[in-house]
């Protein structure tokens, strides 16, 4: 087997190979258990003129996703192609919002897991309890849940993207955890290590032994040591799309 080459940092990627690999999210998302039923999304910027995103068609589970069934909605969430699927609308609001205030949010994900959302209802945040903890430090922001997003409530939107700023991942209190990425690989990437480190930490305070954390000095280097750039989370995901061709490979019909 050939070492992955990453690619060209140029690379527009075409609609078809944004369907794989979003198709391939959702696929790994349930794979990891990550899921909420039918509901949350994983949204992803076609190119093009317009607002136009991928997303998947309501009601399906994340396991059936393949790349023909997601549908191009526009950045109200309604279908701009024929599809014999409903869309929820109402579950596109966080996306679109982030999507249009953030020229470097192409893809967009967002979880209802019960990790997540324990520590979302917890005052302290998340905590930097391990390694992989401390690559979040300074890189998450939070909002305070102000009820279901929908449409009446188009301030909201504002206050998202304002409060987001230019980190890749959110807190929503009461309510779940949101990632963004210029790729699906590097959304996907801090989505798989917040949850891990909302496991991580819903497990250390399970266990009612006094929590130990690092000096903060440590834990700013620690984060500091983490790679950033327009690759990031790449090599892994070559790794799981391996992975899911060898056990789904329906995902790319």
């Amino acid at each position: 087997m050939k070492p992955p080459v990453p690619p060209d940092p140029n690379h527009i990627p075409t609609e078809q190979e944004l369907r794989e690999d979003l198709a391939a999210a959702y696929r790994l998302i349930a794979h990891f258990g990550m899921t909420d039923l039918i509901f949350t999304h994983l949204s992803v910027r076609v190119p093009g003129p317009g607002h136009r995103f991928l997303v998947n068609p309501y009601g399906m589970l994340f396991e059936e996703i393949t790349a023909s069934s997601l549908v191009v909605v526009d950045a109200d969430g309604e279908p701009v192609q024929p599809t014999a699927w409903p869309v929820n609308p109402a579950g596109f609001v966080i996306h679109s919002a982030l999507h249009r205030g953030r020229d470097d949010a192409h893809c967009v994900m967002h979880t209802h897991t019960l990790a997540g959302m324990a520590v979302a209802a917890q005052t302290g945040g998340l905590l930097p309890l391990n390694q992989i903890s401390t690559e979040f430090h300074g890189r998450v922001a939070m909002h305070d849940y102000e009820g279901i997003a929908d449409d009446d409530n188009l301030s909201e939107r504002e206050r998202l993207v304002d409060h987001m700023g230019d980190k890749p991942c959110m807190i929503l209190r009461h309510h779940g955890l949101l990632t963004v990425g210029r790729t699906v690989a590097e959304a996907f990437y801090w989505m798989y290590y917040l949850e891990t480190a909302c496991r991580i930490q819903i497990t250390a305070q399970s266990t009612g032994v006094a929590l130990s954390l690092p000096p903060l000095g440590v834990v700013e280097h620690a984060s500091r040591q983490f790679t950033t750039g327009v690759n990031k989370g790449w090599l892994p995901w070559q790794a799981l799309r391996r992975k899911l061709d060898r056990e789904q490979p329906g995902y790319r019909a």
